[in-house]
């Protein structure tokens, strides 16, 4: 029992210390590690965990994290998978508070954030890519997609009103879609 534990621990450990950028960045990671290396979750899964975590509070990653460790091993599990992913970054930001002073003012550290930011624009982008291949199947998929970018990017919608109209219009569609199939 406590082999798994500590697996769970070390994949979400692994998975904090190489994502940067958050958000839809770290989604091919999550992918590669949960669906494809441990078989942990389906890909239908991970995205419903994202798609979750991104819609309630706080940090996507600790989200995808604790609704992982809960499905394989409930509460105890939840908890060593968050504690996995947000000990990478509890580490690195105590070293960097503690020994350098002025961290953004280093040269080679600037640099570096910028070859960083580029990285993860490439990331950024393949996921959005590969999300809108998996998740845009059917025609009210596409309209519903390009109602929240055009709400989103041209009228400066928020985000909540955005995710809370495309889940009524999915439902709405799905309904709808049903009823005249029968």
């Amino acid at each position: 029992m406590f082999k798994s534990f500590l697996e769970l621990y070390i994949t979400f450990f692994k998975i904090g210390s190489i994502t940067f950028g958050g958000g839809l960045a770290m989604l091919p990671i999550l992918e590669r590690e949960l669906v494809e290396r441990k078989g942990w979750v389906s890909n239908e899964e991970i995205l419903d965990y994202y798609a979750i975590g991104q819609s309630t509070p706080g940090i996507i990653a600790v989200n995808v994290a604790t609704f992982v460790g809960h499905k394989l091993k409930g509460i105890s599990g939840g908890i060593v998978a968050t504690l996995g992913i947000i000990s990478p970054s509890i580490i690195i930001i105590t070293l960097i508070a503690e020994f350098i002073s002025n961290f953004e003012s280093i040269l080679w550290v600037q640099k570096a954030l910028k070859g960083i930011n580029v990285a993860v624009a490439a990331l950024l982008t393949y996921s959005v890519i590969n999300l809108c291949k998996k998740t845009i199947k059917k025609w009210y998929s596409v309209i519903i997609f390009l109602a929240s970018f055009a709400s989103i990017y041209f009228f400066k919608c928020h985000t909540i009103a955005v995710i809370l109209t495309a889940a009524a219009a999915g439902s709405i569609f799905y309904f709808v879609t049903r009823r005249s199939s029968k």
